[in-house]
């Protein structure tokens, strides 16, 4: 993207002035006050929806190109209580920082300004003409060549920061935000709920917590891919941390089987997506000194995000109550004895929901 000026990258006060982003009035005066915006210019100003834990606004100025306004929140816009320290937007900043040297071209949007005090970064828009690619896979079903690119992606983030651990390690050490916006309201809160998965959930999160070979971004997922053209844009970076890739294999592969579960009409190409994926995935990992127990692992995952997505405190919103209790059953059938290879875990998956 062209920038017609160029912003400042860091703010840091002592004594900020309380601001919500969302309230029109308010942002407009941060803008002025920061010189995002020219004094006069009243930009257009729109709520963008979609995220539980953050407030994001697309601001589309006359004097420069089109930006998003970030700001994270202390509790999150989900059905039971969940809290998380705002100051996580600045793991964001430096995992966008980060990224930009590892990840494919093109595929992380460039950070424009950090305000450290009221928690607030501002990045690059991606042009209003961009999908979704959440929408796009429950509307119109899953395209190979987007199926590849989010194998490729991933395994480029893995590769490389696994080839700079020691950089990547200092980095990235801290893990309070994957404790609090993944293990917790995923891992630990789903054992409290489901007795049945609780020993093997514990087991994970000792697992997980003792694992540390590459930067994780905790967050992948097809609601934070963005595609533009040609262009395919990983956003949302505010639990990346330095820990255990198998842990983004499962969070991933989990929206793709979890749609295969819900689109019975597009059932048999998600279940073949979901095979392409791991198979891309782990034929681009080859070599990697850690791949043989990264697949056992990553099939661990899998079945705790499954879970996680239907008794955890972030529900997926398009299943129903029955499709919920369902895939809930079949993971709880499946942790019995876990499937050591990606491959193995689709077809027991697809074995079960064909028995449903």
């Amino acid at each position: 993207m062209t920038r017609t000026k160029e912003l400042p990258t860091k703010r840091e006060d002592r004594s900020p002035p309380p601001i919500d982003i969302e309230s029109t009035p308010e942002l407009i005066q941060y803008l002025r006050e920061h010189r995002l915006i020219e004094s006069g210019e009243m930009p257009a100003v729109e709520n963008l929806q979609g995220g539980v834990s953050n407030r994001t606004v697309l601001v589309e100025p006359q004097s420069r190109p089109a930006f998003i306004v970030k700001q994270a929140l202390t509790k999150l816009r989900v059905a039971v209580d969940w809290f998380s320290d705002p100051r996580r937007i600045h793991r964001e900043a430096l995992a966008m920082r980060a990224l930009e040297t590892i990840a494919q071209p093109s595929t992380i949007t460039q950070l424009l300004f950090e305000d450290m005090e009221s928690h607030i970064i501002v990045m690059e828009a991606i042009p209003r003409a961009h999908s979704n690619w959440k929408i796009l896979l429950l509307r119109e079903g899953p395209r190979r060549e987007h199926i590849l690119k989010f194998a490729e992606v991933l395994a480029a983030v893995h590769l490389r920061s696994s080839a700079n651990a020691e950089s990547f390690r200092d980095l990235f050490r801290d893990r309070t935000w994957f404790e609090s916006l993944r293990l917790e309201p995923y891992y630990e809160y789903s054992a409290q709920q489901v007795a049945d998965a609780r020993p093997f959930l514990e087991q994970l999160l000792q697992e997980t917590r003792s694992t540390q070979l590459a930067l994780v971004h905790g967050d992948y997922s097809p609601k934070n891919i963005l595609i533009y053209g040609d262009r395919f844009v990983l956003i949302d970076h505010e639990v990346a941390h330095f820990g255990d890739p198998a842990f983004d294999v499962g969070f991933s592969l989990t929206h793709l089987l979890s749609k295969a579960h819900h689109c019975s009409d597009n059932r048999a190409l998600f279940l073949a997506s979901s095979k392409l994926y791991a198979s891309q995935y782990l034929e681009l990992m080859q070599g990697c000194r850690f791949l043989r127990d990264l697949e056992a692992r990553a099939c661990r995952h899998t079945l705790a995000c499954l879970l996680a997505r239907v008794a955890g405190r972030s529900p997926l919103e398009y299943l129903s109550a029955p499709e919920k209790k369902n895939q809930r059953e079949i993971v709880l059938t499946l942790v019995t004895e876990p499937p050591n290879s990606l491959a193995e875990l689709i077809e027991r998956f697809e074995k079960e929901l064909r028995c449903s």
